[in-house]
């Protein structure tokens, strides 16, 4: 379906990571009254996208690496619009 090095595999997965951890840190919030303050929980979520610069940086994979930059910054915002408007 991708090419091995492409952008939008490289975008796919940097919204798909902190997608799914805005969910598990969504279903930890409901059980845990204590995490009331979220908001680092959520930084948390957008840099895990590090992890994936640093998986496609070794392996060569320019395309992709611009790819997970360009997510992060959709992340970034999103983070943003949704903490300010509360």
């Amino acid at each position: 379906m991708f090419k091995k090095d492409s952008i939008w595999l490289g975008l796919g997965a940097g919204l798909l990571v902190p997608a799914l951890a805005f969910l598990i840190v969504e279903l930890i919030k409901q059980n845990l009254t204590i995490l009331a303050k979220d908001d680092l929980l959520y930084i948390g979520c957008v840099a895990l996208n590090l992890l994936l610069l640093k998986y496609f940086d070794k392996r060569d994979m320019d395309l992709a690496y611009r790819g997970v930059i360009s997510a992060t910054f959709v992340c970034a915002i999103i983070f943003f619009f949704y903490k300010f408007s509360l």
